[in-house]
């Protein structure tokens, strides 16, 4: 007679052996990344059901907890804070700048200035998490992103093609958010492509906002890519009074949901005050972006299953 194990029993075996050979330590429970169902039709409109987890060998680096540790103690329990300055690699001064700040904050490089891969390189080596930002097709055609960009109605090749360039350029990145887009941002056909090509790279995708019919993150979570929005701008408005207003309108959010994601620029107002506002943070915890991206898909996806993810 064959013995057949259950399934269910057959995971807690594995379980037990892991412990023992590792320790209780060799594994933490976290919360699951989740991500909709049934998207096959997305290009053409359909809505999507339900959500579904996505498997653990493909769950990146950047899903597991923060750095520091799965502990949980009471600089845990505060509210989180992730800012990623993008605009990275035109001026070189103000980028240095930039860079100087904790490297807890996240630095974007536009893929096109001839700066952009040394700058990015030095930002790895401060510690700094990197992203490619994006050139992306803006409502207003007096609104130029710039050389490469994606745009509404280029075949997927070229579009992928364009996009591999703009990684191409920015070296040590684990996500991407666009620049601009506006436009671009609103159509999901022309999403698929991008959406695609980024889990095929295992980082994720950061919706900047550009728009509030930005279809970004329905997309990318379809593809099993995590996602999330941009909360606040720091520096539509470049004056150091109008940064500490946004700063606090970030902390409103953080306490009201958790979790909160801000993106500014190299401007010297943003970076003056931002410096200081870093350097006296209290209540409040910065994490990086890729942590952040984690918790609001898990607060907006719901409670569900928890994963199992090594330490």
């Amino acid at each position: 007679m064959r013995f057949l194990l259950r399934p269910d029993v057959a995971f807690w075996w594995l379980v037990v052996l892991a412990v023992g050979i590792g320790g209780v330590g060799a594994l933490t429970l976290s919360p699951g990344v989740f991500v909709p169902g049934g998207f096959s039709a997305e290009a053409h409109g359909q809505a999507n059901a339900g959500f579904v987890a996505l498997p653990l060998s493909g769950l990146p680096h950047y899903v597991s907890e923060d750095r520091a540790g799965s502990a949980v103690t009471r600089a845990h329990r505060l509210p989180a804070i992730a800012i990623v300055i993008d605009d990275m690699g035109s001026d070189v001064v103000q980028n240095r700048r930039a860079i100087a700040l904790t490297a807890a904050v996240a630095l974007s490089f536009l893929p096109y200035p001839e700066d952009t891969p040394a700058l990015a390189r030095e930002a790895a080596r401060a510690g700094h998490d990197i992203l490619v930002h994006v050139p992306m097709q803006a409502e207003s055609r007096a609104e130029d992103p710039g050389p490469m960009a994606l745009l509404i109605g280029l075949p997927p090749h070229e579009i992928i093609r364009r996009l591999d360039w703009a990684l191409s350029r920015v070296p040590g990145y684990i996500g991407i958010n666009n620049h601009m887009g506006s436009r671009f941002t609103q159509n999901r056909a022309a999403l698929v492509p991008v959406a695609e090509r980024v889990a095929d790279h295992h980082i994720f995708f950061l919706d900047s906002r550009t728009t509030v019919n930005a279809q970004v993150v329905p997309v990318a979570r379809a593809f099993g890519v995590p996602s999330a929005a941009r909360d606040v701008f720091l520096d539509d408005v470049q004056d150091p009074q109008q940064v500490a207003v946004q700063l606090a309108e970030l902390e409103r959010d953080a306490r009201a949901n958790g979790v909160a994601i801000a993106i500014g620029h190299p401007h010297p107002a943003t970076l003056e005050v931002l410096a200081r506002w870093c350097a006296n943070l209290k209540g409040y915890r910065l994490v990086p972006i890729g942590v952040a991206i984690r918790m609001k898909t898990e607060r907006e996806a719901g409670p569900s299953a928890v994963s199992l993810n090594r330490k």
